[in-house]
């Protein structure tokens, strides 16, 4: 099988050394300094300093053309907030030919044109749906971190999408003995749990930090995951998914796993940094803060109730310290579970 992963950073990247050991990989880096560094080095020592790329990884910074449409999968490795860019780019290179997968875990900002989607932030699919409606594509999702992928370590991922060609691709691309890929044709629901989780990670790390104590951690975790799946349902995803890995794994490994950069910045925050300090000391993009005022956008156009991701962004804006944002859910009236 001949794939394109479209960006050269860390999940990109490892996505393209356990995928290169079984198939025919181009990893594409737009910087060509890199990519040159990185094929004549056969690391890409950014990102991934100590995984070499497998046999069947090769890397290019040719522009982005007809190659493309020679491929069984292309994978788009970038931002949330350059997918927009990126499948306006694919369009007429694949067409209806080539399916497309994307990595990228969030909701976009809102665009100065937003006349028929009365101001809110797109999923994923949603951006393709309104750029490159042409296109066969889907979400690769679920509970992963780069470094372990790209060691061969065991990982579950989902492929999400309402085409069953597109999904039987990124399972054949990717599902091997160290990754098993499972199919869900249920991508609003994969993309609202990919995205969400990385607030509430944010919020997992400050109670971390602020050494809560783990019942509150376990709270948080769980009234997330209920945050979740309100939105979810309210955008017309199936419930079951969010006991899923898109939904309750991810959301328990983001929130945990000391990798999570998301996790990092409520880590950093608690400790007294501001929001540039933490997101700066990453090196990495966390997709939580850049998301996390468009998801409570969303859930407030649809009259959904998102406290934990309220009191993330009014933290994230300046507007609350760590102290006063555990304060303000502490101190939410009673309620019944459901």
């Amino acid at each position: 099988m001949k794939i394109a992963v479209l960006g050269a950073g860390a999940w990109g990247t490892a996505l393209a050394i356990n995928a290169g050991a079984h198939h025919t990989v181009t990893l594409w880096a737009r910087d060509v300094p890199q990519a040159q560094a990185m094929q004549a080095e056969r690391v890409n020592t950014r990102y991934l300093p100590d995984l070499p790329f497998t046999a069947g990884v090769q890397v290019s910074c040719e522009p982005l053309g007809s190659w493309l449409a020679e491929q069984d999968l292309v994978v788009i490795g970038s931002p949330m907030s350059s997918l927009r860019g990126v499948l306006t780019q694919l369009a007429p290179i694949l067409g209806s030919k080539v399916p497309v997968a994307w990595l990228c875990k969030g909701f976009e900002a809102v665009q100065p044109d937003t006349s028929s989607h009365s101001g809110v932030g797109l999923m994923a699919h949603e951006v393709k749906a309104q750029v490159a409606p042409a296109l066969r594509g889907g979400a690769l999702s679920g509970p992963s971190f780069a470094q372990e992928v790209a060691r061969g370590i065991p990982t579950a991922l989902v492929a999400a999408s309402d085409d069953a060609a597109t999904r039987d691709a990124m399972v054949q691309a990717f599902h091997n003995n160290s990754l098993r890929v499972y199919a869900n044709d249920d991508i609003v629901g994969v993309e609202v749990g990919g995205a969400v989780k990385n607030v509430l990670a944010i919020a997992t790390g400050l109670c971390d930090g602020l050494q809560l104590g783990l019942n509150a951690r376990a709270a948080l975790i769980t009234r997330g995951l209920a945050e979740i799946t309100r939105l979810g349902v309210a955008l017309g995803a199936k419930t079951e998914t969010f006991m899923g890995l898109s939904g309750l794994g991810d959301l328990v490994l983001t929130s945990t796993g000391d990798l999570s950069r998301n996790r990092k910045v409520g880590l950093a925050l608690a400790q007294g940094m501001t929001l540039q300090q933490a997101v700066d000391s990453l090196g990495h993009v966390a997709e939580g803060v850049y998301c996390a005022r468009t998801v409570v956008q969303r859930a407030q156009h649809l009259g959904v109730d998102m406290p934990i991701a309220q009191a993330v962004v009014a933290l994230l804006d300046g507007q609350m310290t760590p102290a006063q944002a555990v304060a303000v859910l502490m101190g939410r009236g009673a309620k019944g579970e459901n």
